[in-house]
């Protein structure tokens, strides 16, 4: 199957834009509000087009929020302390503002071998993200 191009565009580099400024993930809905906001020209449906394929290009990373909307950030994009990961990577998400971190799992990795090893499957693929308050948002807790 051949590889999906994103067309350089006024919009698509509006959205990158916007992504390369966030600190977390954004859903297609905020990305889109911001765009307005900020004066860009461009509809709902071509926010969404231009994410799935830089999804499907491995130029952003998405999660999934516990009710099911996809979030969407650049990736290598650093949003906390300590470099960035290159490869597989998993995240540390804020359930408040979707502030993100980055992280390897080398012990993921690890555990996920063992289990598909132990039940007979290969080429296994996982996702992992671990959701909870970043440091901002734990502090108003107390």
């Amino acid at each position: 199957m051949p590889a999906i191009r994103l067309r350089t565009t006024r919009q698509a580099e509006a959205l990158e834009s916007i992504m390369r400024e966030a600190d977390g993930f954004r859903t297609a809905q905020d990305l889109f509000a911001e765009l307005r906001r900020r004066g860009d020209r461009i509809g709902l449906t071509t926010v969404y087009r231009h994410l799935a394929t830089l999804a499907e290009q491995g130029s952003v990373d998405v999660v999934h929020t516990a009710d099911g909307e996809s979030q969407y950030r650049l990736c290598g994009v650093p949003a906390g302390a300590g470099p960035a990961p290159q490869d597989h990577h998993h995240h540390l998400v804020c359930r408040v503002c979707g502030r993100s971190v980055e992280v390897s799992g080398p012990e993921v990795e690890a555990w996920a071998d063992r289990v598909a090893a132990a039940a007979g499957y290969t080429e296994v693929s996982h996702t992992l993200e671990v959701f909870g308050l970043c440091p901002q948002h734990s502090a108003k807790t107390r």
